[in-house]
């Protein structure tokens, strides 16, 4: 009997072998091609930079590429391109874009449910476009630069391809991808655990890892036994204060862009207005209804001491899923006589209108709440780089690794505190605020490139 079962189950087994044997061979000879070193000059490596978002609002890893390419590397920068890169980005010709297809519309969403249903087919699909891109759109590389967040399915796609093409992983930590899926379905939710394991478990494989501030490094070396490089961000060379004259043009260029009305210029100039800037991703990552808050209780207070404290024109730069929503807000807040001192503006900025901005401002905002604790908003060191000075959120570990209070800047824990620092600052003695820029000034003297070759460009053996 079991030698009848054994002939009636052979042609299948056969069959099986035979399948199972051409599809293992077709997918070793269809291996991506490995990267060999005796095809590049030592000196000149040749580098992917992998952002599964938006190129054009990855700001750190484009001045990644442009670091890399200005120390003779050569450069294949792979993401999303949804709006403007940096200008030099385009001319470099050390730099190729190499776009990912975008995700369709239909699979992003905000409402909880549907992300649970939506997220696993919108991860299938970035690991076929990702897998694809990595393995067979572009040439092997002697190293691979990964931003993280999101680690899902970057981190696992990206190590199976270095693993194929003999390419040595490096991962530029922003954040734990696992901190931002928490700020949806909350810390405990099992999706979350399961994103924490896989983000820390697959990391360790990496060859090196960079991390913008020294709290993040320790978390890493404290649950996953990583030890990470600290690269802070520092602005970019283009993010300078402007001179009187430099203010007044780049005014006059504001106002065609936003529509002001000439009084405000004017009121500018004369310090009868003040100019604050802040940047936001319109995110539950930053609590704009802070900022909202804080401003309607200064609103209240100028009126009320007419005279005393100035007009107050905040410009709102970023885009995010929450901005239609807080744009409503606004205009309720106007109609009902709310912002009776304050004049709030919208604009998406080029990348040079936006650090002459930062260099005309009077004061910025950071409302980064940091999902980990462990980052730092890069708004921030921009707005030094520009000689602003900042008050921002402080309620995390990481904020005094940027911001010295008193000296370069204040914190808030509160819109009752914010609104203060607004109130102090604005109306209070002039040596405040003037003691804080020269501070915001000292800071953004370092620069990128200070900080970038000892730390990145040795690892990559492009440093001195």
């Amino acid at each position: 009997m079991a030698t009848a079962w054994l002939q009636s189950i052979w042609p299948f087994a056969l069959t099986v072998a035979v399948i199972g044997s051409t599809l293992f061979t077709a997918f070793l000879i269809t291996l991506p091609t490995q990267y060999s070193p005796n095809k590049e000059r030592e000196d000149e490596p040749s580098i992917q930079v992998i952002v599964l978002g938006d190129i054009g609002r990855s700001p750190r890893m484009q001045y990644h590429a442009l670091s890399i390419a200005n120390a003779r590397g050569r450069v294949e920068i792979i993401g999303y391109q949804e709006s403007d890169v940096h200008p030099e980005i385009r001319s470099n010709k050390s730099i190729t874009i190499v776009p990912l297809s975008p995700t369709p519309s239909s699979l992003r969403t905000e409402n909880k449910i549907l992300f649970l249903l939506f997220g696993p087919l919108k991860v299938l699909l970035q690991v076929c476009t990702l897998y694809h891109t990595l393995g067979y759109r572009t040439k092997p590389a002697r190293w691979m630069l990964v931003q993280n967040p999101p680690s899902i399915p970057t981190l696992i796609i990206a190590l199976l391809i270095c693993f194929f093409r003999n390419t040595r992983l490096a991962i530029d930590w922003h954040n734990f991808g696992y901190s931002i899926l928490a700020l949806r379905l909350g810390p405990s939710h099992p999706l979350v655990r399961l994103s924490k394991w896989y983000e820390l478990f697959f990391a360790k494989f990496a060859t090196a890892h960079f991390t913008v501030t020294n709290a993040m490094g320790r978390v890493l070396r404290e649950n996953s036994g990583i030890q990470p490089f600290t690269l802070h961000d520092r602005p970019p060379d283009y993010f300078q204060p402007l001179s009187a004259d430099q203010r007044r043009d780049f005014l006059r260029h504001l106002r065609d862009i936003t529509q002001f009305p000439d009084v405000m210029i004017d009121g500018i100039h004369s310090g009868r207005c003040m100019l604050l800037v802040s940047s936001t991703s319109w995110t539950a990552d930053e609590d704009f209804q802070l900022l909202l808050d804080a401003l309607v209780e200064y609103s209240k207070q100028a009126v009320e001491n007419r005279g005393h404290f100035p007009y107050i024109i905040a410009i709102i730069t970023g885009k995010g899923p929450q901005k239609d929503y807080y744009l409503s807000k606004i205009d309720s807040l106007v109609e009902q006589g709310k912002l009776g001192a304050v004049s709030i503006h919208t604009a998406w900025l080029a990348s040079q209108d936006y650090a002459s901005l930062l260099g005309a401002a009077d004061l910025g905002v950071s409302l980064h709440k940091s999902s980990s604790g462990v980052d730092l908003p890069m708004k921030v060191v921009d707005m030094f780089g520009a000689g602003l000075p900042v008050v921002g959120w402080s309620k995390f570990e990481a904020w005094p690794e940027l911001v010295k209070e008193g000296i370069n800047g204040r914190g808030f824990e509160s819109a009752d505190e914010l609104c203060n620092s607004l109130l102090e600052l604005f109306s209070g003695p002039t040596e405040d605020l003037a003691r804080l820029k020269s501070g915001a000034l000292k800071e953004g003297q370092r620069r990128w490139g200070d900080e970038w070759k000892p730390v990145a460009g040795r690892l990559f053996g492009l440093g001195d």
